[in-house]
């Protein structure tokens, strides 16, 4: 495992350990990059996850050496007390992160302290890590469209007086459709190759790869498939089946940041909130469903979510479609 390095944990040419990591001594930096590769090969995270981990760590150490004066070697993580994790949370409070990236930052630094566990380096559990509570974090409910302007997005006559050629308006719309039609996360969507999404009339689901790499296949309505066909035809590279299906302008896999991009050019055009987003379509998607009265069962399967509670909070957004089922069925009402 420990030639498996990443990109941003490879050591220097002249030895150097590199500089996200300038605050950790080289047997420190050394379990990083193998930690991080635990993550990728063994725990199957996703790229954009085990990056945020170790962005996470990085913080951490780079605090701890600051903290107590020199570079953080495995005695030194061993040794920590409350109050040294403590006062990296209070930092990082002080940098006006909220309590959901704190708690992520948290768990990181565990997830990194098991690792070191588990090869013989760590003691106890987790140590100081495992006596500080996890920060509380407001729950907030997902911000749908309302199904109008959701509908209305994949309307490239909203993006008339754009300089862009016919092919990215089709490809833009095609994405767009997916997020809402099905219900996907932009990673899944992004992710799908030539091969996976069946010409009009010749099948009506495709399988994607969500989080943890876990596939599940999802239904594809026959207008999100013309609109993909569309963009198919109008699109001047070569698709290979095995290639990525959605392209950038010079024909490589498409940015993630074109597509919000593109959200924020039609928030304007609808008058559409900062929460319009392109997540937002895909609770958008569940939402709608849940309405017209989608079992909330294969809404958890349709949507990927391993525990049926991560969908539940759709049922607080619809509240009041149930009291009025209530106010109208009920012997009583």
């Amino acid at each position: 495992m420990r030639g498996a390095e990443s990109d941003r944990t490879k050591p220097n040419r002249d030895g150097q350990e590199p500089a996200e990591l300038a605050g950790a001594a080289p047997e420190t930096a050394r379990e990083v990059v193998d930690w991080l590769a635990h993550l990728g090969a063994e725990r199957r995270m996703s790229p954009e996850t085990v990056e945020a981990y170790e962005r996470d760590v990085r913080q951490f150490l780079g605090f701890l050496a600051a903290h107590f004066g020199r570079r953080i070697t495995l005695a030194m993580l061993r040794d920590l007390a409350t109050r040294d994790v403590r006062a990296f949370m209070a930092h990082r409070r002080g940098d006006g992160i909220g309590g959901r990236s704190l708690m992520r930052a948290l768990a990181g630094a565990r997830s990194f302290a098991r690792f070191l566990e588990r090869q013989g380096k760590g003691k106890g559990k987790v140590g100081a890590l495992s006596a500080i509570r996890a920060p509380k974090i407001q729950k907030t409910l997902p911000k749908p469209l309302a199904v109008a302007p959701a509908k209305r997005l994949t309307d490239t006559g909203l993006r008339a007086g754009e300089d862009r050629e016919p092919w990215v308006l089709a490809r833009d719309a095609a994405v767009l459709a997916l997020l809402y039609g099905s219900g996907l996360r932009i990673s899944e969507a992004l992710g799908l190759k030539a091969k996976d999404v069946p010409a009009p009339g010749a099948g009506d689901s495709i399988t994607v790869i969500g989080k943890g790499r876990k596939p599940r296949m999802v239904p594809v309505l026959a207008p999100v498939l013309r609109l993909i066909a569309e963009y198919v035809a109008l699109c001047p590279y070569g698709l290979a089946p095995d290639q990525p299906l959605f392209v950038g302008a010079k024909g490589g896999p498409l940015s993630p940041r074109i597509i919000q991009l593109v959200m924020e050019r039609l928030r304007g055009a609808l008058n559409l909130p900062e929460t319009a987003t392109p997540h937002a379509l895909r609770h958008s998607f569940a939402t709608h469903l849940l309405g017209r009265g989608g079992d909330l069962r294969a809404i958890q399967e349709l949507l990927g979510h391993a525990s049926l509670s991560t969908t539940q909070i759709y049922t607080a957004i619809d509240t009041e479609r149930l009291l009025e089922v209530y106010r109208n069925t009920h012997p009583r009402a």
